[in-house]
């Protein structure tokens, strides 16, 4: 039996956003869930009250990250409109890594829903393996499966000149929508 101390309410939250803060790497649910000896449910739902508090904490594909402000002003960003089929999503992914760009997120316009945002947050070949390897496992859908292709990437890089080169690098691996 676990004798560890289960923190309560506002406690649990402050020490979530603590250990989101000091941490440069994404975090799992699973994760906060034993450090905080509860659930990963109340885990999930102490992440929807810090967000609604404007905490800049997103969920990534490899767990839950607090968004530094020193990290967006270092970072030029740029989002870029690209086209494939859910097959090249590897090759999209690792031709954007390969050159020091981070992919922050894919977004599509449903023709229903509106506009839909999902965090990938992926920066290393690795990141992107483990991406993939989630999708594999949950049997999930890519958003581009919904429009025939067609999405965005919000990219984030060091200098604009990366961002130049990731455009023209999905434009030589005909992905890039111009």
């Amino acid at each position: 039996m676990d004798t560890k101390r289960k923190l309560l309410g506002e406690e649990r939250r402050l020490q979530l956003l603590q250990i989101l803060q000091s941490s440069d790497r994404p975090i799992t649910g699973s994760e906060l869930s034993k450090q905080a000896n509860v659930s990963r449910q109340v885990i999930v739902s102490d992440i929807t009250l810090l967000k609604a508090r404007n905490e800049p904490i997103i969920a990534t594909s490899q767990g839950y990250l607090y968004m530094h402000t020193a990290n967006k002003t270092q970072n030029y960003e740029r989002t870029v409109a690209c086209h494939h089929e859910p097959s090249r999503t590897e090759e999209e992914l690792n031709l954007l890594v390969d050159i020091g760009v981070t992919v922050k997120n894919v977004s599509i316009e449903h023709p229903i829903y509106g506009d839909l945002t999902a965090s990938i947050m992926v920066s290393s070949r690795k990141d992107v393996q483990q991406f993939l390897t989630k999708m594999s496992e949950t049997n999930a859908s890519y958003l581009l499966e919904l429009t025939d292709g067609i999405h965005l990437h919000t990219l984030s890089a060091s200098s604009e000149e990366l961002l130049d080169e990731a455009e023209a690098v999905l434009k030589k691996a005909n992905i890039l929508v111009e």
